[in-house]
């Protein structure tokens, strides 16, 4: 079962007319308490808003052997529920229809449109992981070293180290995803208050079937006949995705558009220090405006 939290329809919160509807997936091991206040902006802007919890984590279960690992036997189960729940959402819910995801969550429905299974009218991806940060190395040799460590070892085995007491989070945690100790401080207490939702690392098969989904991206033609229009926000400092894939992305896109950061961003775009964030809500505002207009 697929966790998921809806916003009223504008009419019954702060708008009298419906904006339209924006359907939110965060990232891997996220949970989407962490982006209630970007969501609640969006519906005090008068859009119907809804998240989901990715199937495997957060609050919609578990995949591994463990209830920390994130595991998957690929991504196309993820891309299936996306299909699946967007199809049933865009149903109910007013035009238009805005896709988007933060960091896994962006990666997937960016899949999602490489292979043609939803299309709306736009698309938003914070910090997406089109690509992973790592060695400056071939994606078929990473993709190969990665099938190898799950042809040597049990691919459910965790692909790297968490901490070393199971379950606390790591010391320089903070400061891969944001400068705002208060937005940071949030996820912490949401954390120590509903530790169902706590994931930590991937297994060895998530990676494998990452690199493959990468590579997928990356396949010559595909972005190139995607037709939607799509915002990434990525930042050069971003040390968990690649912030050359999300350039090359964005570039092959035929309406890609990118709006850059550098070391004033970490990889979490959305819960930055205020000067970053509003920068990039402004810029979503902005993009929704002229290629998602009110019907």
């Amino acid at each position: 079962m697929i966790r998921r939290i809806d916003w009223p329809r504008s009419d019954e919160g702060a708008a009298a007319t419906p904006r339209g509807s924006i359907l939110f997936f965060p990232g891997r091991g996220d949970f989407y308490e962490k982006y209630l206040e970007t969501l609640e902006q969006w519906h005090r802007a008068g859009w119907r808003v809804t998240a989901a919890d990715w199937r495997g984590q957060a609050g919609s279960g578990r995949l591994g052997k463990d209830p920390v690992t994130g595991h998957i036997e690929d991504f196309d189960i993820w891309i299936d529920d996306l299909v699946e729940f967007w199809t049933d959402w865009a149903t109910q819910t007013p035009g238009p229809h805005v896709l988007a995801g933060h960091s896994m969550g962006g990666h997937v429905v960016l899949r999602a449109l490489v292979d043609h299974r939803v299309k709306p009218d736009a698309a938003v991806l914070s910090a997406p992981m089109t690509g992973m940060a790592g060695p400056p190395l071939p994606l078929p040799l990473l993709h190969t070293v990665a099938k190898l460590m799950c042809a040597v070892g049990d691919p459910f085995r965790q692909a790297w180290k968490w901490s070393e007491k199971p379950g606390e989070l790591p010391a320089d945690r903070a400061h891969l995803l944001t400068h705002d100790a208060d937005r940071y401080a949030d996820e912490v207490w949401w954390r120590d208050h509903r530790p169902e939702l706590v994931m930590g690392p991937a297994s060895w098969r998530w990676v494998e079937r990452a690199f493959a989904s990468w590579r997928r991206i990356e396949a010559p033609g595909l972005l190139e006949a995607v037709t939607t229009p799509v915002l990434f926000l990525s930042t050069a400092a971003d040390k968990l995705v690649s912030h050359p894939a999300n350039l090359r992305a964005a570039n092959r896109l035929p309406r890609g558009e990118m709006i850059a950061f550098g070391e004033e961003a970490h990889h979490e775009i959305l819960r930055e220090v205020d000067a970053v964030r509003d920068r990039a809500m402004a810029a979503v505002s902005e993009f929704l405006d002229r290629v998602a207009p009110p019907k």
